[in-house]
Parts: C-alpha cells; sequence; structure tokens
C-alpha cells in the first residue's frame, strides 16, 4: 500500500501538470519533467495494490536481463514473458539492450596508428559493480549504465531506464537510485517500481548488506492518450491494505537466480487493467 501513495502522487503531478506533447509513436502524451519518487524497500516490497503487477513477468525480464541475453526468444521460452516481442528484430534479438549492456558492454578504443587493430573491450558491468560494493562500499562510482552512445542506433528500443548507482550507508544499508529517461507511466512504471526493488535486495544480498531506500528519478514522465481512461479507473480505485513480503533464496552468484528463488506473499490487488501498448 505504501508504494501506491508514491506512485498515485506521481500520476497526479503528470495529470495537473503534464502538457499535451506529440511523440515518436503518433499517439499523443500528457507529459511532465522531473518527477521523483521515493520506495522504502527496507520492509515490505513495493508493488502497487490498485491495478495487478504481474510478479511472474517481473521476475522473467529481470532474469532474463542479469542473464545478459537479449533474444527475445529466451524470453518466451524460459520465462514465459511476452512483452518484448512487439521489438524482436530479423534476428530474434532486441539489439545490444539492456542484456548486453549489464553484462556485456562493448567500447572501441581507436587505434594507435593506422596499421593497428581496432580495439574491443567487453564490459560485465553487473559483475563489476558487485565487486565494486565488496570491495570499496562507500565508493562514489558504483554505477550500472545501459546508455552506450555506440550502440544506441543498433537498439530496437533504446534503454527507458539508463542509469542506476548504490550508495552504501554506515548502518549496512544498500540504497539504489534509478535515472529513466522516459516513463510510460501506466504500464511501464508500476513494472519498474518492482522490478529495480527486486534487483536492489539481489544486490544487497549479493553484497553482504541490507536493501534500503530505492529513489527513481524520471525524465519524460507521460500518460499516453489513449491510457486515460485506465488513469481514471486506477485512480478511482482505494488502496489494498496488505504488507507485500519477498523472500528470495540465497545464491553464490547473480548467475544462479531462477524464478523459483523468488517467493511473494502477502501481496493482494484490485485487478489488471488492459491498455494498448505504443510501439
Amino acid at each position: 500500500m505504501e508504494a501506491d501513495f508514491a506512485y498515485h502522487k506521481a500520476l497526479s503531478l503528470v495529470l495537473s501538470i503534464g502538457e499535451e506533447r506529440e511523440d515518436r509513436t503518433g499517439v499523443g502524451t500528457k507529459s511532465a519533467f522531473g518527477v521523483n519518487l521515493e520506495f522504502d524497500n527496507t520492509d515490505t516490497l513495493p508493488i502497487i495494490t490498485t491495478k495487478n503487477v504481474h510478479f511472474k513477468s517481473v521476475i522473467g525480464e529481470l532474469l532474463w536481463m542479469l542473464s545478459g541475453s537479449t533474444h527475445v526468444g529466451d524470453l518466451r521460452d524460459k520465462y514465459g514473458v511476452t512483452i518484448w516481442d512487439e521489438w524482436q528484430g530479423w534476428d530474434g534479438t532486441i539489439g545490444p539492450g539492456y542484456g548486453a549492456q549489464w553484462r556485456r558492454a562493448w567500447w572501441t578504443e581507436a587505434p594507435v596508428n593506422p596499421y593497428s587493430p581496432v580495439s574491443v573491450r567487453k564490459i560485465d558491468q553487473m559483475q563489476n559493480l558487485i565487486d565494486g560494493i565488496r570491495a570499496d562500499p562507500f565508493s562514489r562510482r558504483h554505477i550500472v549504465n545501459s546508455w552506450n552512445v555506440g550502440q544506441i542506433d543498433q537498439m530496437a528500443l533504446p534503454p527507458c531506464h539508463t542509469f542506476f548507482q548504490c550508495y552504501v550507508t554506515k548502518h549496512g544499508y544498500l540504497d539504489l537510485q534509478l535515472y529513466q529517461r522516459s516513463s510510460d507511466m501506466f504500464l511501464g512504471l508500476p513494472f519498474n517500481i518492482t522490478q529495480y526493488a527486486v534487483l536492489q535486495r539481489i544486490i544487497a544480498q549479493q553484497t553482504g548488506y541490507k536493501p534500503g531506500w530505492l529513489h527513481i528519478q524520471i525524465g519524460d514522465a507521460h500518460i499516453y492518450q489513449n491510457h486515460m481512461d485506465q488513469v481514471d479507473e486506477l485512480m478511482g480505485r482505494l488502496f489494498v491494505d496488505c504488507a507485500p513480503r519477498l523472500e528470495i533464496t540465497p545464491q553464490e552468484s547473480i548467475d544462479d537466480y531462477k524464478p523459483e528463488h523468488f517467493k511473494l506473499t502477502g501481496y493482494e490487488s484490485h485487478p489488471a487493467i488492459k491498455a494498448p501498448v505504443a510501439v
């Protein structure tokens, strides 16, 4: 229920001060810039109750990205999740999207002379993050960046949740701050809230800390024009008084987590509300 307060406040802000804008999908939006949300992730899991958040899909997509895969068939076949089907390319992938950037981001270095080969380095940002928190918890460099400018034009959809940073407190908590360049407030944001709360808990578990606060900063926060009726329905619902808790079975590494290692209890919600996806 606590997550609902922050989410509904953000929706209300966009509805009240947002401006009508055209967008690349042709649907049109109501948009506001610079919307911030905060969630206490120390005890109950941040997950909204005024519509059902499909937890199986939250976990499936997260594990798909953590695996480094960008193949849409992997997401469908291993996790039963179809949310990326609309962006599947000719090769079955979404291009070098989240999984590629998290686990094998590449950066090209120019040759020192015309006869030298181009140097390409692959970087496992997620493992580097975990190793860095373990080795130097108070560093200001605990960052994972999906906005690889050298590969944006190769991606089916440039990353919406572009950048996150972890912060370890002196009291033994791990906070996480996410920056989203763009947020579909009705379909996407509820999913992102819970998914990054789970990711925060995985990172905390892997590094020996307790999960703390989840901060989300949004650049373009928008509601699509063909979602307005659904938002009205959502805003008219009462919050469900429940205490969702997540149990994660500890694993040796981030590569070992499977869907059965995540057990959500105490979550109650209103029914899902369907809305078209703007592609």
